[in-house]
């Protein structure tokens, strides 16, 4: 396996050579053992029902297939034009299922959000994985053991773990340095030098650890109102970015530069000097991401389907049988200040119609989703009968449901831990 370390330096670290620098990283992200496509079970027979829709008990997340692979191409063809390596986050979806479309598509490295996540796709053959969560190191143990098995890449931002990752390694690992450019969930600060050279000189000198790069996830472009805030938040990451890189290389380091938010990875006209995006929740987008510009409505590849079981005309009302444990409480804000927790849309064919103008989900509970109905939804609409919920997050709402319906009738089951 190829090192970005290189030998061009003194004490095995890189030589820096403008863009050509990262071109044995980039190889060695495109190796892949075994075809994920081969190690799953033969799918579900397909559905009997004359309509998808006649399936629906209870809440139900629905999956449109076509959707889902259109979302999936345009973001691979974004990053072989831009020339950047496309790992994507697996943690929307889940599916061993979805996975194999990813595959498909040419895709053979990916990112997880847990060990037990890595563990599930490295159970369906995926050999290059990103864990892009600091390490625990309390599950050290699983670490080694998805080290032995493939290509195992970990975020580190502290020295004393580093240290402590690598006397009980027995295999070989790939660090990235996660930067915080100014979201502050976590990570080094970018414009901290002495910061970068720590943790990056304690990865030098520990066993089994190779330095990769710097990584981030930029997630103030969720919050954005618009795609030219994204795109000049984007710009200012990059900036941060660079600026760490340029530290590194000042001490002898190259250092690849490794993104992954879904706003910018969807809107900006060109990555810069990135090498490598990450992005997941636009293999569904959801409405966080319409509201910021970052998708259109017809991308939106899932909808929750939940059966109404109370009207209240006079409150302007319908309740749904499709609460917090199944949307999650993730809200966005009306002009007016007020929290919605999904758009509704309803039964079309074998999939739904655009949002229903005025109506959205405005409360929630634990089972109960409080709808408020424009006049023409609640004249038309019965107790029994079904809607759809755009949700607000698609991550959350899909770790919460469990597993899919697409739209042609197939249980698509999701990793469960």
């Amino acid at each position: 396996m190829n090192d970005v370390r290189g030998n061009g330096l003194a004490n095995g670290r890189l030589q820096a050579d403008k863009r050509g620098e990262n071109r044995e990283w980039r190889s060695a992200t495109s190796g892949h053992s075994q075809s994920p496509i081969s190690s799953l079970q033969s799918p579900k027979p397909m559905a009997k029902h004359s309509n998808i829709w006649e399936q629906v008990e209870k809440p139900t997340l629905l999956l449109d297939r076509a959707r889902v692979i259109t979302n999936i191409h345009k973001m691979a063809a974004r990053a072989q034009t831009a020339g950047v390596a496309f790992r994507p986050h697996f943690k929307t979806h889940q599916s061993a299922k979805v996975g194999e479309w990813f595959y498909e598509a040419g895709v053979r490295a990916i990112t997880v959000s847990s060990v037990d996540m890595a563990r599930y796709f490295a159970g369906h053959g995926w050999r290059d994985i990103t864990l892009a969560f600091p390490v625990n190191l309390r599950q050290v143990a699983a670490i080694n053991e998805l080290a032995h098995r493939l290509r195992l890449n970990v975020l580190l931002e502290s020295a004393d773990v580093a240290r402590q990752l690598g006397r009980q390694l027995s295999a070989e690992v790939n660090v990235w340095l996660k930067v915080d450019v100014g979201y502050h969930r976590t990570g080094l600060p970018w414009d901290d030098a002495t910061a970068l050279t720590t943790v990056a000189w304690a990865v030098h000198e520990t066993p089994h650890l190779k330095l990769q790069g710097i990584l981030t996830h930029d997630g103030r472009t969720y919050a954005a109102d618009s795609p030219d805030k994204v795109r000049t938040l984007y710009g200012q990451a990059l900036r941060r970015l660079q600026a760490a890189q340029q530290t590194l290389r000042g001490h002898g380091w190259q250092a690849a530069i490794s993104v992954g938010d879904t706003p910018a990875c969807s809107l900006v006209e060109s990555f810069g000097p990135v090498d490598e995006i990450r992005p997941g929740n636009f293999v569904f987008y959801d409405l966080m991401q319409l509201n910021i510009g970052a998708c259109r409505q017809e991308e939106i590849a899932v909808a929750v389907a939940c059966p109404v079981v109370a009207r209240h005309p006079a409150r302007h009302r319908l309740i749904l049988y499709g609460g917090a444990v199944h949307l999650s409480k993730d809200s966005l804000r009306e002009p007016g200040g007020r929290p919605i927790y999904g758009r509704v849309v309803r039964p079309e064919g074998h999939g739904w119609s655009p949002i229903v103008p005025g109506a959205a989900v405005v409360g929630l509970s634990q089972e109960h989703g409080l709808v408020e109905a424009p006049p023409e939804l609640l004249e038309t609409v019965k107790e029994g009968d079904l809607l759809g919920i755009l949700p607000v997050h698609s991550c959350l709402t899909a770790n919460l449901l469990g597993r899919y319906l697409t739209l042609d009738g197939e249980w698509l089951d999701m990793a469960r831990f």
